[in-house]
């Protein structure tokens, strides 16, 4: 597919461009930087232990988000809590927390909603999203977890982390869009990597896009 360089800008100012294997170097670590500040991503989306190096050395030019509980989402709260707020400490301006999904398998929707209300205050000024991992998930489940977000005014409802069974689809995106507020963004992730993957997904409704592909395509 072929794209005007104003369409292929617009879907890279979407793009949190992610790179969160285990063995990720340094050097990789600064391509994906270079790469994301040449192309005006959104953010970079990063492993904590990075958030500061990067932080210190790209400075304003360069939006920085980690991950938190990742990828499980099954460490308690005030691990989550003190994770983000060390992330926030060291130059992370968006933070994407896991659920703990074996709660909300377990009904406990309670301990979900209080937890992630007390990410929202240990990250207060910054962007936090919401990753709930949709392919563990019922439809139910997605819907109350969509009204969960919009009560605890985070920023993002996220589809995936990428490292589940499955990523994202453009029917969870349009089932966001049905049930969270007016004031909550989506961010789909995991599976992205085609521009037509990144167009399905836009015009179901994402603000934003997880992925490691889309930035080699589109800088062409």
């Amino acid at each position: 597919m072929k794209l005007s360089r104003e369409e292929a800008a617009d879907i890279l100012s979407r793009v949190d461009h992610t790179l969160l294997k285990a063995f990720a170097t340094w050097e990789d670590i600064e391509k994906l930087c270079d790469e994301a500040v040449r192309c005006k991503t959104a953010s970079v989306c990063i492993p904590g232990c990075y958030v500061k190096r990067v932080s210190d050395k790209y400075k304003e030019n360069l939006c920085v988000c980690t991950v938190i509980g990742f990828p499980l989402g099954y460490c308690d709260t005030e691990t989550k809590v003190f994770e983000a707020r060390k992330a926030v400490e060291n130059g992370a301006s968006e933070i994407d927390m896991v659920i703990n999904v074996t709660d909300v398998k377990n009904k406990n929707f309670e301990a979900v909603e209080k937890e992630i209300g007390a990410l929202r205050e240990a990250t207060k000024g910054k962007i936090l999203k919401v990753i709930i991992e949709t392919c563990y998930l019922t439809e139910e489940e997605k819907i109350e977890l969509c009204h969960i977000v919009t009560r605890q005014k985070a920023d993002y409802i996220k589809t995936s982390t990428g490292f589940g069974t499955g990523g994202a689809t453009v029917e969870d995106v349009r089932l966001f869009k049905e049930n969270v507020g007016p004031d909550v963004k989506i961010k789909a992730a995991g599976g992205i990597r085609t521009i037509e993957d990144a167009k399905a997904m836009i015009e179901a409704g994402a603000d934003r896009l997880g992925t490691s592909a889309l930035v080699s395509i589109l800088s062409e």
